[in-house]
């Protein structure tokens, strides 16, 4: 079991992605909901490293982190069950990345997206508080 399941609080890094006026996010496929890409971050590892890391997994680039830019905590209940996450956000410009095209994903529960940042409320994004941060 890993640790963010045995105490109840995941640990998250995120990637801010900006490019002619829209952002990557990351969604489930056919869900109605989307974040930034990112994910765990790991027993030993820093935030940017897991950022790197999640990146290179879902999407086999490589991410160049930026600074970090915030920090958002939310709680929720999921499947019935309390949850809350700790998201240090980081700015990230990923390598290899055409900007027309949405980029594949290599995990076939998720897509990614590229979303213009005018029409950020249609997106769903979550946490919502991850939306002060879309346009740093």
């Amino acid at each position: 079991m890993s640790d963010y399941e045995v105490s109840g609080i995941e640990n998250l890094a995120r990637g801010v992605c900006v490019r002619e006026g829209k952002v990557l996010l990351c969604r489930p496929r056919g869900g109605t909901y989307s974040y930034l890409p990112g994910g765990h971050i790991e027993f030993g590892e820093t935030g940017a490293q897991a950022l790197a890391r999640e990146v290179e997994e879902e999407l086999g680039l490589t991410a160049a982190v930026g600074d970090m830019i915030g920090v958002v905590e939310s709680q929720f209940v999921q499947k019935g069950k309390k949850h809350a996450e700790i998201s240090l956000v980081y700015k990230m410009d990923l390598d290899g990345l055409k900007d027309a095209a949405n980029p594949q994903s290599r995990e076939s529960w998720i897509e990614f997206v590229w979303w213009p940042t005018d029409k950020l409320h249609e997106a769903n994004l979550l946490p919502p508080q991850m939306l002060n941060y879309v346009s740093v």
